[in-house]
């Protein structure tokens, strides 16, 4: 079991398993340079934001997070500070995506979200995303 996590006014154990797909379905991914900058970024979210990332899982054209957050911080906000901080910093890091998005935006509008529990849902989800990663060569796995 995970411990409690505290923040300035709160106590939570709460997961999301949130997935987000690239404009187009573009397979953006797949590249060193590109996977490396988005851990990077990642890890630049957890200083500034009570997120914790604990597994990306980067396929081609879709990016799969599992993660904590306050619970101040509701679903849609996570996913809209994450979405725009990533799609920024990416743009900054490697101006050739804008190309390829036709100089748009870098995530779909939508994503996938849902809440794990701590016992054997998150143990479930977690082993999910660490399959994706051995069963097809396209989904790379990170642990935080």
């Amino acid at each position: 079991m995970r411990t409690v996590k505290k923040s300035e006014h709160n106590a939570y154990q709460i997961h999301y398993h949130f997935v987000c797909p690239v404009k187009y379905r573009k397979a953006l991914f797949g590249f060193f340079d590109r996977e490396n900058t988005l851990r990077f970024i990642c890890r630049e979210i957890e200083e500034r934001y009570e997120y914790e990332f604990e597994q990306i899982g980067i396929d081609t054209n879709h990016v799969h997070f599992f993660m904590s957050a306050a619970p101040k911080f509701s679903p849609s906000i996570i996913i809209q500070t994450m979405k725009s901080i990533i799609a920024r910093e990416m743009f900054k890091k490697h101006p050739d995506l804008k190309k390829e998005l036709l100089g748009g935006a870098f995530w779909t509008e939508g994503f996938f979200g849902a809440t794990v529990g701590e016992s054997e849902n998150k143990d479930v989800i977690r082993e999910y995303v660490r399959k994706q990663g051995f069963q097809t060569n396209q989904l790379k796995l990170f642990d935080f």
